[in-house]
């Protein structure tokens, strides 16, 4: 039997698409119901042992009562992904939980790190800015204080400022200052004491006769530190 695709947005918010049928965000019912799908996601292959589930999203929970919301929260994530075919898009097998088994699971920060990995094999600008066209925001802000979003996010957020210094050191290469300027102006703008991106920035004024804006860029480098 073919399941359709489901999409997942996960960079600057949650959403989900069953083929091309949104979820909308009161089908989920129960938090924890969107919590698991969120937590399937973020796992290798998209899969999870149960005991493994239920230590993330019910940490203080003894086994039954976590065990218990666990079969109610996988209850209402299989309802609103599909109300009739819904175990097969959420599976168990064999003390597993698993998303869309032998289906197709997109989920944009898999493809934000794809597009990353494959811009700096190549060295290509416009593979770049491809790749930093696919981060839209930090992953899954609704659950800032989650500690299962919590390393994942960071790394997503420090490979986005990685990025687009390797971009404006492309640009500086071709000497294209003006873009590689503003690259590093995003950069300071997320992260004001990324001091790598302060240091480039300040050599692009340098070489660019803005003895001036160097100098008060390195003020501001000073500062954050």
């Amino acid at each position: 039997m073919a399941l359709e695709a489901i999409r997942v947005r996960s960079l600057g918010g949650f959403k989900v698409n069953v083929g091309s049928r949104p979820i909308e965000d009161g089908a989920w019912r129960l938090r924890k119901a969107a919590s698991l799908v969120k937590v399937l996601c973020l796992a290798p292959g998209h899969r999870m042992h149960r005991e493994q589930a239920m230590d993330l999203l019910w940490p203080d929970s003894d086994r039954r009562a976590a065990s218990n919301n666990l079969r109610q929260a996988l209850h209402a994530a299989r309802g609103a992904i599909d109300p009739t075919m819904g175990h097969h898009y959420l599976a168990s097998q064999d003390e597993q939980l698993v998303l869309c088994p032998g289906g197709e699971v997109l989920v944009d920060a898999e493809a934000f790190e794809e597009a990353a990995a494959t811009a700096r094999r190549g060295r290509d600008p416009a593979a770049y800015r491809a790749a930093l066209e696919l981060y839209a925001g930090d992953l899954l802000p609704d659950d800032r204080y989650e500690e299962w979003a919590e390393g994942r996010r960071e790394e997503l957020r420090r490979l986005h400022l990685e990025l687009l210094v390797e971009l404006a050191m492309l640009y500086e290469e071709r000497e294209e200052y003006e873009p590689a300027i503003e690259a590093l102006r995003q950069v300071i703008s997320e992260e004001p004491s990324f001091e790598e991106a302060h240091k480039t920035l300040m050599r692009h004024y340098a070489i660019t006769d803005r003895r001036e804006q160097a100098l008060s860029q390195y003020g501001r480098l000073r500062d954050a530190l």
